[in-house]
This record gives structure tokens, C-alpha cells and sequence, in this order.
């Protein structure tokens, strides 16, 4: 959504007090939306429901995994390629242990390939376009995703590669929407909501799926319900979205003040010039890169295999499982939310506050996780409740290394928050190697247990690294602008 900023003559920034503004004149100030004053939260939320989408997207595979054997209704599901001919889709994939690796790895070679492209192509020109293109790419990869496993094994592993690519958008935006929406002050709230999205796809998409999939529609109805509600969501970003709070009709002049507030003109303008080397070898930014991997390592294998665990190991049915999949990321989102409001809210040491949350984060799931393999079968839903507690425990890091990466990149924390992307991208490789190497035999509870241990131990290790590395200070990095480097 395109506008003039109706403020841009009368009230430049250096007139604009920081405190003290009257409510009378935020009234007349802009703010055209419902929410005066508060129009970035509707930005958050829709920010939000479209990362969601696109994780759904990808992450439905994890579930039709176990009801693609299911036979469909192939009279309602023919699809017509001509007037003289039609294919008919096959009710049942049995896909070997190597072919479902090979689906996952395809998506993840898909993000990592395009990390670093979207990392430039938001940079250059903004989230809109570039996010809306993505989530586009995605939602007609999702829509055709029945045709391609129906043409056979190729063509479905073509798609899952678009659906990576459009996966790599997701954490670049999520830099670009707290560094051009969030105020100082908000980092760990905006970073607590918005990297909800794999939780909540999680806990979206598996029981819709687990409905579907019982339904006489069959699991084909699981991809044509998420391509669709992805398609609405990317035209609602598309018409209300823009790079420039203070541009938006919808922002008042009271609340893009504190969107600004303590920014530097680098940040507020969206500089294009990025120091990549001097961020990379930065070592807090490092340490922030370790911690994030080793979460999302085990965020993202338990979101792909905790449905087989629970199917397999803990021998639920598919219906129950698809509910007891989702109460993991059900889990997560409360204690993530109330994390990101705690890290803003309590006042003290910054850098204390980063250790403490951070070791929340880390420290217990390594506990539970050396913990978790050790459950008498008799007690089924105990190993599903630790799950969610994992899940629980991590939302505390938005207020751990998330938000250490954007106190000590500001300006350039989309970046810093795109190579998470990248990192995660590794992550997808890493959940599916373990389980090739330590898990033959999915019933088996003690072939998981070696990866829960690998998952423990390098929990502790992580936190360790960060406890001595974690600053709330810029780094030297930020000072740095295209006019600097042409200058030098």
C-alpha cells in the first residue's frame, strides 16, 4: 500500500519531542487505520500470519507423510489434462525412508540456495514485493503439489525445491520487519511474535491435516486449503504493507516517532550499503549464529519427527496424533510471548537479562532432552508432554540470542536475522542425516535416544559460548554507511 507521506514537510523527525506528545494531537496526526497509534501491531500480525503460511506450506509434508498411504477418491480428484486424456491420482505412496529424506533435503538445498539472494533482494528493495513474490512462489508450489506426486517422485521433489526457495524468505523479512516496524524498546516483543511462525504453522497444520486426511477429500485436501488461505493472506500484505512507517497513511505522527525513536538516520532510511565482513567475523555475532543453530537443529527436528515419534514409537492412531503433534507448538507460543513482553518490560542489566533467557532457552531442553529416551513405555503421553515443554522453554529465546543479534546489528540486524534463515536451512539437513545414521527402525525408542543425546550436550555447550559473549552495545560495525566506505 503505496501513499505520500502527509507529514514528511510539517514534522521533521529533529521537531518531534520524545515524550510528552498530547493525545489530543495524535488525533489529528495521520492514523487513518482502526487501531490509531498502534497500526504497526495490525503490520505484526499480518507480518506474522504470512511467515506462518509459508512454513505451513512446507512443513504439511511432515504429516501427509503418514496418510498419503490412504487410498483417495479418484473420481474426485481426476484431474482433466485434456479432452482425450486425464490421470487419475494414485492413492497410495509408499515412499522409502531415502525418498522422504530426500523430499526434505530437496527443500532445504532450495532455502539455502536462496538465503542469500533474498538477503539482497530485500536490502535493495524492501520486504512488499520481495515477500509477496515469495509467498506467491509458495502458494502455487502448495497448490500443485498433488499433480506432482502423482506424476512421480521428480516432479514433487521440483516443487519442494520452490517451496524452499520461498522458505528462505521467511527470517530475512522478519529482520526487515523489526527493524523498519519495531521501536528499540519492542525488539524482543516483535522478534517473540514473529518467530512464532514455525510453531504455529505446526500447531495449525497438523491437525487440519490429521481432519483432512480422515475426510473423504483425502490428504490432497490439506495442500488445496493451504494454498488457498496462503494465496488471501500475501494480497492482504501486498495492499496494507510498507518499507517506510513514516510513510503510511495509516501511521500516525505520534506513533511513527516512537517507531524512530533513538534511531540513527542510517537505520530510519534504510541504508543499502552492508559491512558483510565486518559482521561475520564479528565473534558476539558468531556466538548468536551457534546458539541459533543449535535450537533450531532441535526446533525443527522435533516439528518433522515428532508426529513419526508419537505414530511410531508412542503408537497413537492418525487422528490423535495429529493432535498430540500440535500441542509441541501450542506450547511454545504463550511462554514466547510472555518472554518477549518480560525482556522488554523488566528493568536491570541488559546483558543479564540475555544470559538468563538465553539459558532458559538451552539449558533445560538439554536437560529434558537426556531425559526424554528414559520414559517407561507405559506412560505415552509423558514423553509427548515433555515435548511441549521443550517447545515451552525455547520461546525464551527472543529475549536470548535473537534479540542480542539485533541490539548489536541494529540496522543490519535483517541481515544478521537472514543468515539465522541460512543456518536453519542446515538445520533441515542436519534432523534427517541423524535420523539416517543413528534411526533404522522408526519403532525403536532407543535408535531416537542418540540424537536426544547429541541434542543435550550441545545445548550446554552453546549457552556456555554465549554467557561470555553476549553484549547489548552496537557493535563497531553499525557506524559504518555507504558514505563512510566510499569516504575511506
Amino acid at each position: 500500500m503505496s501513499a505520500q507521506n502527509p507529514y514528511s514537510n510539517e514534522y521533521p523527525m529533529e521537531d518531534i519531542p520524545s515524550e510528552g506528545i498530547k493525545k489530543s494531537e495524535g488525533k489529528e496526526s495521520g492514523g487513518k487505520f482502526i487501531i490509531s497509534h498502534r497500526f504497526r501491531y495490525f503490520i505484526l500480525l499480518l507480518g506474522l500470519a504470512c511467515l506462518t503460511s509459508i512454513s505451513s506450506n512446507l512443513s504439511a509434508l511432515n504429516f501427509t507423510f503418514i496418510c498419503m498411504r490412504k487410498p483417495l477418491n479418484e473420481t474426485l480428484f481426476e484431474i482433466s489434462l485434456s479432452n482425450k486424456f486425464s490421470v487419475p491420482l494414485k492413492g497410495d505412496f509408499m515412499y522409502t525412508t531415502n525418498e522422504k529424506s530426500a523430499l526434505l533435503w530437496t527443500a532445504a538445498i532450495g532455502s539455502m540456495i536462496a538465503t542469500f539472494p533474498f538477503s539482497f533482494l530485500y536490502t535493495q528493495y524492501g520486504a512488499r514485493y520481495v515477500f509477496f513474490i515469495a509467498g506467491m512462489i509458495s502458494t502455487f508450489a502448495t497448490l500443485l503439489v498433488p499433480i506432482a506426486a502423482n506424476a512421480g517422485l521428480y516432479y514433487f521433489l521440483a516443487l519442494r525445491f520452490m517451496l524452499g526457495i520461498a522458505y528462505a524468505a521467511d527470517f530475512a523479512a522478519i529482520g526487515v520487519l523489526c527493524s523498519r516496524w519495531a521501536s528499540l524498546k519492542q525488539n524482543a516483543i516483535f522478534l517473540s511474535f514473529l518467530t512464532c511462525f514455525t510453531p504455529i504453522s505446526s500447531a495449525i497444520t497438523n491437525p487440519v491435516s490429521g481432519i483432512l486426511c480422515e475426510s473423504s477429500y483425502g490428504w490432497s485436501a490439506v495442500y488445496y486449503v493451504h494454498g488457498v488461505a496462503s494465496f488471501i493472506l500475501f494480497l492482504l500484505w501486498l495492499h496494507f504493507y510498507t518499507d517506510h512507517p513514516g510513510k503510511h497513511q495509516s501511521v500516525s505522527t505520534i506513533e511513527r516517532e516512537k517507531i524512530h525513536r533513538d534511531k540513527s538516520e542510517a537505520h530510519i532510511n534504510g541504508d543499502k550499503y552492508v559491512p558483510y565482513w565486518e559482521i561475520i567475523k564479528n565473534p558476539v555475532i558468531l556466538s548468536v549464529w551457534l546458539n541459533a543453530f543449535v535450537d533450531l537443529v532441535s526446533a525443527l527436528f522435533m516439528l518433522t519427527y515428532v508426529p513419526t515419534y508419537i505414530n511410531s514409537v508412542l503408537h497413537f492412531d492418525v487422528s490423535k496424533t495429529g493432535w498430540l503433534s500440535a500441542l509441541p507448538g501450542l506450547s511454545h507460543i504463550p511462554p514466547k510471548l510472555l518472554c518477549g513482553q518480560l525482556s522488554d518490560r523488566i528493568k536491570g542489566n541488559e546483558r543479564v537479562k540475555l544470559i538468563v533467557f538465553n539459558s532458559i532457552a538451552l539449558i533445560i531442553p538439554g536437560i529434558i532432552f537426556i531425559l526424554v529416551g528414559h520414559i517407561p513405555n507405559e506412560y505415552p503421553l509423558v514423553p509427548v508432554l515433555f515435548f511441549a515443554t521443550i517447545n515451552a522453554v525455547i520461546g525464551a529465546n527472543c529475549g536470548g540470542f535473537y534479540k542480542c543479534g539485533t541490539l548489536v546489528s541494529r540496522q543490519f540486524s535483517a541481515f544478521v536475522i537472514a543468515n539465522t534463515q541460512f543456518i536453519k536451512c542446515i538445520s533441515l539437513f542436519t534432523g534427517p542425516i541423524l535420523v539416517s545414521i543413528f534411526v533404522h527402525d522408526e519403532s525403536d525408542k532407543g535408535q531416537w535416544m542418540t540424537i536426544f543425546y547429541i541434542f543435550g550436550i550441545c545445548s550446554f555447550l552453546a549457552n556456555i559460548v554465549f554467557c561470555f559473549m553476549a553484549t547489548d552495545q552496537p557493535a563497531a560495525f553499525t557506524l559504518l554507511t555507504k558514505k563512510e566506505k566510499n569516504r575511506t
